[in-house]
């Protein structure tokens, strides 16, 4: 297997091959070119060169082949994007290629990000059935995003390492690299209260969703309580964005501000201002996560940053020293996220 293989499948040069693979940042000409490179590098196997001459010599630090890692991707699903997520996958990707590891499967399933679907579901028979085409207990698995309690349990037991990566805690299930999102909220929350609001909505998941509840508790400490009418509960896409800023477009009562628990919703809630340009009600809206897009918009959109990049290289190196037998006890790596002030506001 080599390069030159990937991008005969892919049908692009190898050149291409080599930045899709090496940087993260990477943005290809032709939209769908890197999600083709990385499902052509998964079928055929793909050893980065130094592991695959390790593995035809024997000499591979102690072991007979590379780490192979794979990735459950929970709060998305393959046609329903969310460009944070989709970017934190490039960085552990390309962080997959760096150390030399496997990238054996990459699944989207959102259904292990809400609790009250994995209430209806059976939970053991849905993980037996996704490593049904694996003969053997594998290395390392990356979660990204939320994932229900239950399912992170049976598949701990499945792996030798576990790390999520997410804005809500694991509670020491598993290894984790997290950017708190009662945190994130508070931060976005206090801006708003700051600069002169009083009634301020929400847009995002509400059930055991750590914003809605960060966002919950900074209004109370201000005495504020929450107005249920402002409060709308949604899945992250920009399209039930749209339909958020609608909903309230088309209320008796509107909080001058809204507080939204991630970019695209908030480019959705955006949009649909521009789209109605004659109606009077500008709130101020703030979100979290920067993604690019956010200082593309019309205003440009206030936002929390999540630190993405070090999110993914350090998920990465946290797994590598767990299978590694560096340490035995959970870690817990929590980031800052960073306020970005912008115009939306």
């Amino acid at each position: 297997m080599s390069i030159k293989e990937i991008a005969k499948i892919a049908g692009v040069s190898s050149s291409t091959v080599s930045r899709v693979l090496n940087n993260p940042d990477y943005r290809c000409a032709n939209e769908g070119v890197r999600e083709k490179i990385w499902e052509a590098a998964i079928s055929l196997g793909y050893v980065p060169n130094e592991a695959a001459r390790n593995l035809r010599s024997g000499k591979s630090g102690g072991r007979q082949e590379p780490r192979r890692i794979r990735i459950l991707m929970t709060r998305m699903d393959a046609l329903h994007e969310d460009p944070f997520f989709s970017d934190l996958l490039h960085v552990i990707e390309s962080e997959i290629y760096v150390h030399r590891c496997v990238l054996e499967k990459i699944w989207y399933l959102p259904v292990f990000s809400d609790d009250k679907k994995c209430m209806y579901v059976n939970l053991g028979e849905m993980i037996d059935e996704m490593h049904a085409e694996f003969e053997k207990k594998e290395d390392g698995l990356i979660i990204i995003g939320k994932c229900n309690e239950t399912a992170l349990k049976l598949l701990d037991k499945r792996y030798r390492g576990v790390v999520s990566v997410n804005r809500n805690s694991t509670n020491y299930l598993v290894d984790e690299v997290t950017c708190d999102g009662k945190k994130i909220a508070a931060l976005a929350v206090e801006y708003l209260l700051e600069r002169g609001n009083r009634s301020i909505g929400y847009v995002g998941s509400c059930y055991r969703e750590a914003r809605y509840r960060g966002y919950q508790e900074t209004l109370y400490q201000h005495e504020i309580d929450v107005d249920p009418g402002f409060v709308v509960e949604t899945g992250q896409t920009e399209e039930e964005g749209f339909q958020a800023m609608e909903q309230f477009l088309g209320a008796e009562h509107r909080p001058s501000a809204i507080y939204c628990a991630n970019d695209i919703t908030a480019i959705g809630m955006l949009k649909c201002l521009q789209k109605q340009k004659k109606n009077t009600y500008k709130p101020a809206i703030i979100a979290s996560d920067d993604i690019d897009e956010a200082q593309q918009t019309q205003p440009m959109l206030t936002t929390v940053r999540l630190p993405r990049d070090e999110m993914g290289r350090l998920a990465m190196t946290i797994l590598l020293d767990r299978l590694g037998g560096g340490h035995k006890s959970v870690v817990r790596l929590e980031l800052e996220g960073k306020l970005m002030v912008r115009s939306s506001c």
